[in-house]
């Protein structure tokens, strides 16, 4: 996937991202986050979605990926709520730090972590659904989970 006129170049997202050890294989999802799109790998052979991103599809054996934007949709399969951790932008310890393992609509085991932000920690639990948002956190947009606005379960 080659940037577009309306995308950054290479040199310019490894400025942006200078904490990140970027590559060829994961640059499309940090260029993604930028443009405000959850970028995950997809076979274009077999249609297989994956995360992280892989050389290969880890179904068919593939090298025809392509990095393609997420619904954002999904339930939270693992919940974890921190009491504690390394300094972060907008991470406040005082009341644990909620993290959620989503599984995305996409398909099933397609997985993405992040915080959930807008809900009470009483109010998370496993199997609830949620949609993707985003915050600013270093000066660069950064996806969290948000409770659907029905905020059922399975």
């Amino acid at each position: 996937m080659a940037a577009t006129s309306t995308e950054e170049s290479d040199a310019e997202l490894l400025e942006r991202f200078d904490n990140v050890r970027l590559d060829h294989i994961n640059k499309h999802l940090y260029r993604g986050l930028l443009h405000k799109e959850l970028r995950l790998s997809r076979c274009s052979d077999c249609g297989w979605w994956h995360h992280r991103p892989k050389p290969i599809c880890p179904n068919c054996w593939s090298k025809n990926l392509v990095a393609t934007p997420v619904a954002g949709t999904g339930t939270i399969h693992l919940l974890i709520l921190l009491h504690q951790g390394p300094p972060a932008e907008g991470v406040d310890y005082s009341t644990p730090h909620p993290v959620a393992t989503v599984e995305l609509d996409e398909q099933e085991g397609l997985r993405f972590t992040s915080t959930v932000v807008g809900a009470d920690n009483d109010d998370l639990e496993i199997g609830k659904r949620v949609e993707l948002d985003w915050i600013e956190r270093n000066g660069k947009p950064y996806p969290v989970w948000r409770l659907a606005n029905d905020g059922g379960g399975r």
